[in-house]
């Protein structure tokens, strides 16, 4: 039987860029036209494996790849359009972040998390994060904030539709943005990873509704505006808050 998803033909998300179905160019995959020549090999596995590397971070957030069961390779490159090698790349890269652990001779299992690992990691994102916004709300000038209003309001259309894919990148592009404007990009990195990882949904809950992602993306205005004005107290209310509720 195959080791793929259980839930239907079509994938229901791509990286920006790709089509729908997530199906790789021909060219990329070693066949070209004559009036289009292939790409160089480096260039073109680094692209590919990118492309499902994104794919399936997509897929393990918004449940399409579901804690504890197990999925081949071949199976998923199936779905792709592309090779196992890629495939196969991309999901050695997400053992390494710990949402999957390898499976000798069968693939690779989704890992199971539950509400203690997401409640360390909010404990340590807040560790991170809220003295720098703190300090950030306090020499940042207001136009310095203004320009990350439409990332906030990538949140809110994001949450409106329900889309817990596009809603995680938009999460995270808001929150790099905000910790970008304390220039350590050391820190930058190491945010933006533990973030991703408290993405991930719970083993025994698909996460939160449309209405838990609009209350989340809320915060991000709120606390926007609150950084705008400098309001310390609400801040450091809001950012706490956001970090104790953090499930998305």
């Amino acid at each position: 039987m195959e080791q793929g998803r259980a839930r239907g033909d079509a994938w229901p998300y791509a990286p920006a860029g790709t089509p729908p179905d997530v199906r790789v160019p021909e060219q990329a995959r070693g066949e070209h036209t004559h009036s289009e020549p292939p790409a160089p090999r480096a260039v073109r596995r680094h692209s590919v494996r990118g492309q499902i590397l994104d794919a399936l971070r997509a897929a393990l957030v918004g449940g399409e790849l579901a804690p504890g069961e197990v999925y081949s390779a071949p199976a998923l490159g199936a779905r792709f359009g592309v090779s196992a090698t890629p495939v196969r790349e991309a999901m050695q890269q997400l053992a390494v972040e710990g949402a999957v652990e390898v499976v000798p001779n069968r693939g690779f299992r989704v890992s199971e998390r539950g509400p203690r690992e997401l409640a360390e990691l909010a404990e340590v994102r807040a560790l991170i994060e809220v003295p720098v916004m703190l300090r950030l709300a306090r020499t940042v000038p207001a136009a310095g904030w203004c320009g990350l209003r439409p990332l906030a309001d990538a949140t809110v259309a994001a949450a409106a539709v329900g889309d817990r894919a596009a809603y995680a990148e938009s999460d995270r592009a808001f929150h790099r943005a905000v910790l970008t404007l304390s220039g350590n990009q050391q820190l930058v990195s190491v945010a933006d990873d533990l973030h991703r990882r408290s993405q991930w949904p719970l083993a025994d809950s698909p996460g939160g509704g449309r209405a838990d992602l609009l209350a989340d993306a809320s915060e991000h205005t709120a606390l926007l505006d609150a950084l705008i004005a400098r309001d310390l107290t609400v801040v450091r209310s809001l950012v706490r808050e956001h970090f104790n509720g953090a499930d998305v």
